[in-house]
């Protein structure tokens, strides 16, 4: 509990005990003492409890913005205490009751607050306060944003990652929760690429940086939440809208509720019972108050907001919250998104030696090239990948010192752009690549009949076999999909630069239902349109990615979510949702809260308005007393509030 919170209690508890005093003694010296002086004792309470409300609506009078929820309070229990002193029945207890529980009302909503800005505020945690770097061997700490790219930094056990960057020495885990949501710890060693934020958990590590402070990754996700709450959604624009329009009109209606009947009654000779008329206009003003829609629908989406956050999911702004909880429509990238982005070699077929062996000589061949296929090879080997006797990969032992690439087994390389390479390897020419080159050396090759990237070997001019390279499916692909489909989204599209056969394959896999492939950036926005003018009224399309070229795509659909971790600074960007951890899971749980969210708001809208139409209508008929004006006011807001932050909580929400 802060200060202004304990402050607010102490007012409350004292003017509820000065109340709770007062009320029995005017039951034992009401007539001995002169009503005045009650009045008087009386204001100490009011005061006490509601100065704060009559100075705030004393400034928006002075302000031009006079109707408001502190103005209703204030003329409604000015008016009470009136009525009361004029009556001279010394029950003054309604009007400080409806200031007293109307601060109660607001100690919930703050602390409703506070709890949801826990969450973001765990979040603000990640924010580093110094960086290590050594200086003439000794580590001096320095603030992050004077650190330059490439800098070595070195962060120790416990401390947190300041700035982006590569591990060029240590190996130990790292706490990404307060990024991802994820409890396990992320093991890390050199070359690994670190994102600020982070906490290192055990070794060492020395890093070089990458971006600077201002542009890593920790700086990026503190502007995108403490942006969040400036982009309204349409329910909370419709909310300040409605209240604007609405407050003059109860004014006003209380106002003819005071004055007409009264009038009438006099004109036909009838007693106008002043008294009861202004009582029943004040009731109505109390029960008016919009404060349960004012205050609880904006809280809804900053609950949803923080919670999401606290899952790894970053929402750039309640109206994308709002847009997502629509989505009926999902696209994704493959590489990076669905798949990996990493090649692996996941066969190797028709060799005519030992598989093990064709593997070393391949990836000798390829020590000195930089393309990522090379790559994926010259890893299986280091891996130490076994492959059974169908050529299909049994196990990846951890890296051996027994399997190293030795330079010197090398001799002339040439490498044939677009075609592959040809290179000595222990005196014998190791030729790698597609058909092409097969057919411009005379090697009779087997196609394969799997789907992936294929490289044929050739050695001295015969065929020996080839390697099967494919990307690899991320494991939660497949349930991320069907996640979808049980969170209401009806269609998925893949759109992908591969090939269609490649394209096929992987959504077949993982249950994707529609397939357009070998698209050029361009063309991924050309798709994205047809998409969106095809789709139903009302329904919200989704693009998930996470590549440099899927930015465009990003901005064009409904909402653009990235895959955050790993993905390029600028599709992060363009993005109006991003997952920290690249987990495709996650795109459901973000729909999910979405919708909890709005679930929520509109329960909250038609609970409050429809309980407030009810005690105004009993509160124009003379039904309704001051006390049901405090619950329609007061009581609704609260449960309004208590409902509001429902929305904080996702754990049952997780797939």
């Amino acid at each position: 509990m802060n200060k202004k919170q304990k402050k607010m209690l102490w007012r409350i508890l004292t003017a509820a005990v000065l109340m709770a005093v007062l009320h029995f003694a005017v039951k034992a010296y009401g007539d001995r003492v002169h009503e005045p002086v009650w009045f008087f004792m009386y204001l100490i309470p009011y005061l006490t409890v509601g100065y704060d409300i009559l100075l705030k609506a004393f400034k928006g009078i002075r302000n031009g913005q006079v109707f408001d929820e502190n103005f209703l309070m204030a003329v409604a229990t000015i008016g009470a205490m009136a009525i009361a002193l004029i009556n001279r029945n010394g029950d003054y207890t309604e009007a400080i009751a409806v200031m007293l529980f109307y601060q109660v009302g607001e100690l919930f909503q703050s602390f409703a607050v506070d709890k949801s800005r826990k969450n973001i505020s765990a979040l603000m945690d990640i924010r580093p306060d110094y960086a290590n770097i050594e200086q003439n061997g000794e580590l001096v700490q320095v603030d992050p944003d004077e650190v330059e790219i490439g800098t070595v930094i070195v962060v120790k056990p416990g401390e947190k990652v300041p700035i982006d960057g590569v591990v060029v020495e240590g190996v130990s885990t790292l706490d990404t929760r307060a990024l991802t949501g994820e409890s396990v710890p992320r093991e890390v060693h050199p070359d690994s690429e670190v994102i600020s934020g982070c906490i290192n958990l055990s070794g060492l590590l020395k890093l070089r940086t990458t971006k600077e402070f201002g542009e890593s990754t920790v700086s990026k996700i503190l502007d995108m939440v403490e942006n969040a709450t400036s982009k309204k959604s349409k329910s909370e624009a419709f909310i300040s809208r409605f209240a604007k329009v609405y407050t003059p009109v109860v004014c006003a209606c209380a106002l003819a509720l005071a004055v007409l009947p009264p009038l009438f009654l006099l004109i036909g000779g009838r007693d106008p019972n002043w008294g009861s008329w202004v009582y029943r206009a004040l009731t109505f003003l109390v029960i008016s108050c919009p404060c349960a829609l004012v205050i609880s629908i904006p809280l809804s989406f900053f609950a949803g907001i923080g919670g999401a956050s606290r899952e790894g999911v970053l929402v750039k702004g309640s109206n994308y919250l709002e847009a997502l909880s629509k989505a009926k429509t999902v696209a994704f990238d493959k590489t990076g998104t669905m798949t990996k982005g990493v090649f692996e070699v996941n066969g190797i077929h028709h060799s005519s030696i030992d598989n093990e062996k064709l593997l070393e000589l391949t990836a000798h061949a390829e020590i000195f090239s930089t393309h990522p296929i090379a790559f994926s090879i010259r890893n299986a080997w280091l891996e130490g990948l076994v492959f059974g006797p169908d050529g299909e990969p049994l196990e990846k032992p951890a890296k051996s010192d027994e399997r190293r690439l030795d330079r010197e087994r090398v001799g002339e390389v040439q490498e044939i752009s677009g075609n592959g390479i040809i290179a000595e390897v222990d005196g014998k020419q190791v030729a790698a690549g597609n058909t092409k080159l097969m057919e411009s050396l005379g090697a009779a090759y087997i196609d394969c009949r799997q789907v992936g990237t294929i490289v044929h070997v050739a050695l001295d001019g015969v065929y020996a076999g080839h390697l099967l390279i494919s990307d690899v499916v991320k494991p939660t692909a497949k349930e991320a999909i069907r996640a979808l489909h049980d969170a209401g989204v009806t269609r998925t599209v893949m759109l992908t630069g591969d090939a269609r056969k490649v394209g096929e394959a992987v959504a077949k896999e993982i249950g994707i239902d529609e397939v357009r492939a070998e698209l050029l950036p361009g063309d991924k926005v050309a798709a994205v349109e047809e998409l969106l003018a095809n789709k139903p009224e009302n329904a919200v399309l989704a693009f998930v990615g996470d590549g440099i070229n899927d930015a465009p795509v990003l901005t064009r659909a409904d909402v653009g979510i990235a895959m955050g971790a790993l993905g390029s600074d600028a599709a992060i960007e363009a993005a109006d949702v991003v997952l920290m951890d690249d987990e495709p899971k996650k795109i459901a749980l973000a729909i999910r809260i979405a919708k909890k969210c709005m679930r929520i708001v509109y329960e909250n809208i038609w609970f409050a308005i429809g309980v407030k139409v009810i005690c105004l209508v009993l509160g124009a008929l003379g039904i309704a007393s001051m006390w049901l004006a405090i619950f329609a006011d007061v009581g609704v807001m609260v449960l309004a509030v208590l409902n509001a932050i429902r929305a904080m909580f996702t754990k049952n929400l997780r797939v």
